[in-house]
């Protein structure tokens, strides 16, 4: 398939492009029906989008140009070249998560209400996101027998980003159902960085493409980094969550 959607005045747009934004723009469409549900004035929502989706493009690039530093030294004209290719979503989860953290102090906002509500639309974004790399034949794995293989170059390899997105959908679907049961504020964020980390270290083991850091694979380390920071966070805002209710309830006697 080809990588060019279409030209207007000479200019090439790329799926790969549309397919990124379709994604921002149905992710920030459910922040906004979320943040309505959960009493968050949608201008927020939409003031924290207009900031923290270039910030979080801006990261992904910069995340990429950092463990690729031996080119980008020697060719400093190309770091921010971002129809030249490379983006991390790493980085622009941490750049995204910081420039909200930020906006929300500013703002006098509760950090991890507004998280919840923006971050839930975040794994079908990247779901519909990781179909740019299969038009662009790139982020897939190794050689496989398998009959969902996919062809690159003559060889039939791992679909990841495929292992990726059904992952990335069930992880949305889980945390649209379960919205209503959250039991503390940043309950969502906690378990969407815990899953996604946890489907993209076993993905991540399968690609031939990793950003690597010596001899590991930077993605399955801070993947791991996730895991561990999810359970820590959950068990640390369910106790607090917990002695606030016992607190509320000696309140009342």
């Amino acid at each position: 398939m080809d990588r060019i959607a279409f030209s207007i005045f000479g200019i090439d747009v790329m799926w790969y492009g549309i397919l990124m934004a379709s994604g921002m723009i149905l992710g920030t469409i459910i922040a906004l029906k979320e943040a309505k549900r959960v009493g968050i004035k949608e201008d927020s929502v939409l003031d924290l989008a207009i900031i923290a989706i270039p910030m979080g493009l801006l990261g992904a690039r910069l995340y990429y140009v950092l463990f690729n530093w031996n080119f980008y030294s020697q060719n400093p004209s190309q770091i921010l070249n971002f129809r030249g290719g490379g983006m991390a979503i790493h980085g622009a989860l941490i750049a995204g998560l910081l420039t909200g953290y930020v906006f929300t102090k500013v703002k006098k906002i509760n950090f991890l209400k507004m998280a919840d509500a923006v971050m839930i639309g975040m794994p079908l974004a990247q779901a519909i996101g990781r179909w740019g790399n299969f038009i662009n034949q790139e982020a897939h794995g190794g050689p496989t027998n398998l009959p969902w293989g996919i062809v690159v170059d003559g060889v039939k390899v791992h679909p990841t980003f495929l292992y990726e997105s059904i992952w990335d959908v069930l992880i949305f679907v889980f945390l649209w159902i379960f919205r209503k049961k959250k039991k503390y504020e940043g309950q969502i964020i906690v378990y969407y960085i815990g899953l996604y980390s946890l489907g993209r270290f076993f993905i991540e083991g399968l690609r031939t493409d990793s950003l690597m850091i010596g001899p590991l694979r930077m993605a399955q380390v801070i993947s791991l980094v996730g895991v561990v920071g999810a359970i820590i966070a959950h068990i640390y805002l369910s106790k607090k969550e917990n002695n606030k209710k016992k607190e509320d309830k000696q309140g009342e006697n």
